[in-house]
């Protein structure tokens, strides 16, 4: 550890020991959206996961405020809701009680539960829209893709600095009708490509850990309040990680407009969208390569969870089991 890294000021966060609490928090929510898992019923799944999400929050020592809310319609989890006991420290509240509402609806891999801690202002507040975003991991040279470079300049540049052969990258990719050209110039060059049926956070994080994951690079577009989950998560990792929002309609760009942003074609990086020290928490609902699902046994209840932190680059892998 560096002088300056040991010598740090603590912050709030720390102080609070909020590292567990927020697994706890993803915990709930995962378990109970796991209870309609195969069931096709998304409404209800999301419904289960905000409720407990919602309930767990409400009970933590600190002043929470939902900067990236629930957009499905809840009356919970809503922008700008105070959660928390109104005791402890100012903390800006990101979630996500089921990204992937499909995938668990189908019982198909990667839906999570997920939750971001910041300090007061620390996350980027960003409308109801689409985001583009490209995101590689750590180890590269700063710069080396970029969303204005075409898919084949920014996988030529990254392959070049992997020292591989084209051939050898392999690109994370939402499987969406909207990738089609994006799909067709990456196998026109012959990059691999992994389908994701849904959830663009466990893909960015995919990319992340390229060691892990075998997947070099996250490109594509997913929701905006989703990008800035994974930049939180992205900040823990370390690596790069692009964002610009897609303000296609004069609704998206009034409402971009009225929560303060100054340039609607703005690039992000990860520090842009979650600067200061930021927690991020998920737990499997269905398997994935991220996380295992969660396992309902007649005894207990098993889940896998992911904690990090961006002051210490610490990343936790939590098994835990919860009796029944």
């Amino acid at each position: 550890m560096s002088d300056a890294r040991a010598q740090a000021p603590e912050t709030e966060i720390v102080d609070r020991n909020l590292t567990l609490e927020i697994a706890r928090i993803t915990e709930r929510a995962a378990i109970a959206a796991a209870g309609w898992r195969g069931k096709g019923d998304e409404m209800r799944a999301d419904q289960a996961a905000v409720e407990a999400m919602h309930d767990a929050l409400t009970r933590i020592d600190f002043k929470g405020k939902v900067v990236i809310g629930e957009m499905r319609g809840s009356e919970k989890l809503g922008l700008d809701e105070e959660v928390g006991t109104g005791r402890g420290p100012d903390i800006d509240v990101a979630v996500d009680p089921l990204e992937g509402v499909t995938g668990c609806a189908k019982d198909l891999p990667d839906a999570l539960s997920v939750l971001a801690f910041a300090e007061r202002g620390g996350l980027l507040h960003v409308p109801d829209a689409y985001m583009e975003k490209i995101a590689i991991g750590p180890g590269y040279p700063e710069g080396i893709v970029d969303l204005d470079k075409s898919p084949r300049e920014n996988i030529e540049t990254l392959a070049k600095a992997k020292g591989v052969p084209i051939t050898e990258i392999v690109a994370c990719v939402l499987d969406r009708p909207r990738h089609a050209s994006l799909l067709a110039e990456l196998r026109e060059i012959g990059v691999a490509v992994k389908l994701l049926p849904d959830g663009d956070i466990a893909a960015v994080i995919h990319a992340a850990n390229s060691d892990d994951t075998g997947i070099d690079i996250y490109m594509g577009s997913g929701g905006a309040p989703e990008g800035v989950l994974a930049a939180v998560a992205m900040r823990c990792i370390g690596g790069q990680m692009q964002g610009r929002l897609i303000l296609d309609t004069a609704a998206k760009r009034e409402q971009a407009e009225r929560i303060g942003i100054p340039d609607l074609k703005a690039k992000y990086s990860a520090e842009d969208m979650a600067h200061g020290d930021v927690l991020f928490a998920a737990t499997g609902v269905t398997k994935g390569s991220l996380l295992n699902g969660v396992k309902i046994l007649p005894r207990k209840i098993v889940t896998s969870s992911v904690v990090m932190r961006s002051w210490s680059k610490t990343t936790r892998w939590i098994t835990a089991e919860h009796q029944r």
